[in-house]
Parts: structure tokens; sequence; C-alpha cells
């Protein structure tokens, strides 16, 4: 039997999440919040949908088993919570949260409600990161590892002719730390851990008080790692990790289609046989294996608590503020 999903939030992310749900056949999407009819019908029909709530409460209290949480940064804590204390699972989107205290928050009701919390994080669940994973031993001793992730938002041009939409608006918990850079960060520590020594990050405030782009350096025993992330750019660059008998090569990090092994003296060797159009059928198909588990206390929190740990450092050192 299906797990019925309900979704929060009405974007092009959720357009990809009724996809993926479809593609996976694990899940059904069952229901959509939406703060008005008018926003929520077009795209339940789009999706073959056959419920579109406005009140949250009747959302909440309907049949489902999982909420997926897409709607703005700022209340993925408050939505996460209610849904997990009306007994639903919850899928979140990234960033999981806006705080650490946030994020300890949703932990702490996933424990005393029995629910999966998970963070909506692609790479993470990718099998191109288990290819990293395995291949990081032929590199010898790493010494630099540089992680990049820069695309010029679809909402920037409006921005710069003085329409602020919400992706820049940073009282919605906005910032391209947030939005961008915490797939870097994401990846960075479930490769490698937690960091050694101090982290140190710049970032690049548009005049709203909105973080633009940044750089932050990580340290580690034997090598830094550096993030490299923007909302207002684009990469010309991918990511590598690197060592003293070569590199590994990643093209994309949110969503590998590309993993190349160039050890020192050989022709590169692509690690990937192929790619998926939609890399989210990996999320949730982990997150059926935790609710069939019933594993509430999974390692995959333990990475997002690191990564929310990051994510604040880097808003206090840049004065990133939320309203």
């Amino acid at each position: 039997m299906a797990y019925r999903i309900g979704i929060i939030g009405t974007n092009f992310v959720s357009d990809w999440l009724c996809e993926a749900a479809a593609e996976t056949g694990l899940f059904v999407s069952a229901a959509v919040y939406s703060r008005t009819e008018e926003s929520g019908r077009p795209f339940a029909d789009k999706h073959g949908i056959p419920t579109v709530y406005t009140d949250m409460e009747a959302f909440l209290s309907s049949d489902l088993d999982i909420v997926y949480v897409a709607s703005p940064n700022f209340l993925h804590c408050q939505h996460a919570v209610a849904a997990m204390q009306h007994g639903k699972h919850v899928l979140c989107e990234k960033p999981i949260a806006t705080t650490s205290e946030e994020l300890e928050l949703m932990k702490k009701t996933a424990r005393e409600n029995n629910r999966i919390l998970l963070e909506a994080m692609r790479p993470a669940f990718d099998p191109a990161l288990q290819k990293i994973r395995e291949a990081l031993p032929l590199l010898g001793q790493i010494r630099r590892v540089s992680l990049e992730y820069c695309q010029y938002s679809s909402r920037y041009d409006k921005y710069k002719n003085g329409e602020i939409m919400n992706a820049f608006n940073p009282a919605l918990g906005n910032a391209a730390i947030m939005d961008i850079g915490v797939y870097a960060v994401h990846v960075c520590l479930q490769l490698f851990g937690k960091p050694c020594g101090e982290i140190l990050s710049k970032s690049m405030l548009l005049p709203n008080g909105m973080e633009g782009m940044g750089t932050i350096f990580m340290p580690y025993t034997d090598f830094q790692a550096e993030i490299v992330y923007a909302k207002i750019i684009d990469s010309v660059n991918g990511s590598c990790i690197i060592g003293e008998n070569g590199a590994i090569l990643i093209d994309k990090i949110s969503v590998p289609g590309s993993v190349q092994l160039k050890l020192r003296g050989k022709e590169p060797v692509e690690l990937l046989d192929g790619t998926v159009s939609n890399n989210m059928i990996y999320e949730l198909r982990t997150l059926a294996d935790l609710i069939e588990g019933g594993n509430v206390e999974h390692t995959y929190m333990d990475v997002s608590t690191l990564e929310m740990e990051v994510l604040d450092t880097v808003r206090e050192q840049n004065r990133i503020i939320f309203a």
C-alpha cells in the first residue's frame, strides 16, 4: 500500500516531489495545502491530487501518512512540528530549519510522537555520493576540497528591477547560504564529518540585507574545505576533491550528472553509470525505508544537525539577520 503524502507549498520543488513520488510507486500525492483555493487548485489538477485544503488544521487532521513541508524557510519548524503532533511523518525541504534551536525542537517533537523527520537534501541520498565515498581512498592523502554551487536565481532580475519576491526576502528566512550553499555544506559534512577548527566565512549582502553570495572555509586535520555559493551568478567550475594521488571532479553538487576520478598520469574514469532526471526519488525511498523500520533516531539527522550549526556560524559572522 502506498503512503499518502500531503504537500505544503506549491512551487516548482513541490512539482518535482509529486513527479518523484509517482515514479517510486511508494507514495500517492493525496492532498495539498495552500492559502487559497485559487493557488492550490491548479497545482492539484496538474498532479491529479484530489483534495485542496485552505485550513491547516483540517489538512493535518486528514488521513495523511506524511507531510512534505515546502513552505518558506521561516515556516519549516512551525509546520513540521504541527504535522508530527498530528501523527504525520515529515519530509522537510532544505534547509530543514532556520536555526539550531528550531531543529532541536523538531527533533524533540519527532521523538515524543515517534514520527520520522527527514531533511529533503537531494545529494545526501543520491547514489553519486556513495560512489564518491568509495573512491576517496584512491586519492591518497586528501589535501584540498572545493565544493561550489552558484546558481543565478530566476527571481534576481526582478529584484534588480525593484520587485522583491519571496526568494530575495530575508524576512522569510532566505539567504544564499540557506537556499544554495546548504547543499555544499551538507555534502562536505556527510563526507568528512565535523570540522576540527574555527570556521571562517565571508558573505556579500545585497542592499536589502539579503545574502547574495559567500565563501566558507572549514578546517580539517590534513586539509581545508572551501565552500563557494551564490544566488546571483552561475558556476563555471564544478566541485573537486583533491588528494596526493589525484582528484574527484563533480559537475553539480545538488544533482550530480558526472563524477570523474582522475588519478595522476591516468585518463579520467566516469564513476556514474547513469543519472535520473529527478534525484528526489532517492530521498523518498529512504523515507519509506525509515518509516518501515520505525527508525526515528536515524543518522541522517546527525548531519542535518551539524549543517545547522555551520549555517548558524555563517549567519552570525556575516550579520545575516532574519526578521
